[in-house]
């Protein structure tokens, strides 16, 4: 695999790019970085991959030597002509315009079984992480280069979930492959990152039919989350409180827990309780 990345910040001076703040933008450029992801990623060359936020480029141009297929996705325009200068030697890349937010995968992948890269904005982990584990067409792994302490929070269990560390167990077993210090990047950020790889399970733990319900519960449970359950989910739910007590006693929860000490099987319980 060839280590003749892209000499970034001549290539930012000739095309009059600053890196922007507003989208997050620190570029991946350090060669021992890089390896981390493409090494967690765990290709054969037969997959297809798609990256999300594909900057400059050097992430891209070394899936591109590992996969069959590359579509990244890029929502800076500045950045387009840079990026496609730098993509030339290969012909199973395609360079994609656009909000990865606002796209149908089924419209940018040929393949199930799919492997998503990216290295993310902090700022929209979040909504990346569920706009990827909630796609209609699902990839078999997800691996994103984010602050190391998100990572660390996505892993939590043992009472201490969050609303995003319960998505993702609801669709897949998370793990961090690796950390990148915050001078790999640039410009560097202030906090070091991780590689979070996460294979998704053959289907979610919630059937996808009570997903909705789920989520609804689980963002008013969360949105108090200092809160006991009985008034968390009295409130964004807005039903009396005696009543969210009696559905919790009748799913076997008790009404002074809060929601970040609930398992999944529990979250499945109370689902039924008000539906």
């Amino acid at each position: 695999m060839s280590l003749e990345f892209l000499n970034i910040q001549p290539l930012l001076k000739r095309y009059h790019i600053q890196p922007k703040k507003s989208l997050g933008q620190n570029f991946l450029v350090e060669p021992a970085g890089l390896m981390k992801v493409v090494n967690a990623a765990e290709l054969t060359g037969n997959e297809e991959v798609l990256e999300i936020g594909a900057g400059l480029g050097s992430l891209t141009y070394l899936l591109a030597q590992t996969c069959a297929r590359v579509t990244t996705v890029e929502i800076d325009s500045h950045m387009l002509e840079p990026l496609a200068e730098a993509l030339k030697p290969f012909s199973n890349v395609q360079i994609v315009p656009g909000d990865i937010l606002k796209l149908n995968h089924s419209e940018l992948v040929r393949q199930e079984n799919y492997v998503v890269v990216a290295n993310i904005p902090y700022y929209i982990t979040s909504a990346i992480i569920r706009h990827l584990l909630e796609a209609d067409l699902k990839p078999s792994r997800v691996i994103l280069t984010i602050q190391k302490e998100v990572a660390q929070r996505v892993l939590a269990r043992d009472g201490k979930m969050s609303l995003l560390s319960l998505s993702v167990f609801v669709f897949g077993e998370p793990e961090i492959a690796g950390t990148i210090p915050a001078g790999s990047f640039f410009p560097a950020p202030d906090v070091d990152s991780a590689v979070l790889r996460i294979r998704l399970h053959s289907e979610p733990l919630i059937p996808p039919s009570q997903l909705d319900l789920f989520f609804k519960l689980a963002h008013a449970g969360f949105g108090q989350k200092r809160k006991t359950l009985r008034n968390s989910l009295s409130a964004g739910l807005s039903l009396p409180a005696s009543e969210v007590e009696a559905r919790l006693l009748n799913a076997n929860v008790e009404p002074s827990r809060r929601a970040e000490t609930l398992s999944i099987a529990e979250w499945a319980r109370l689902i039924t309780k008000f539906d």
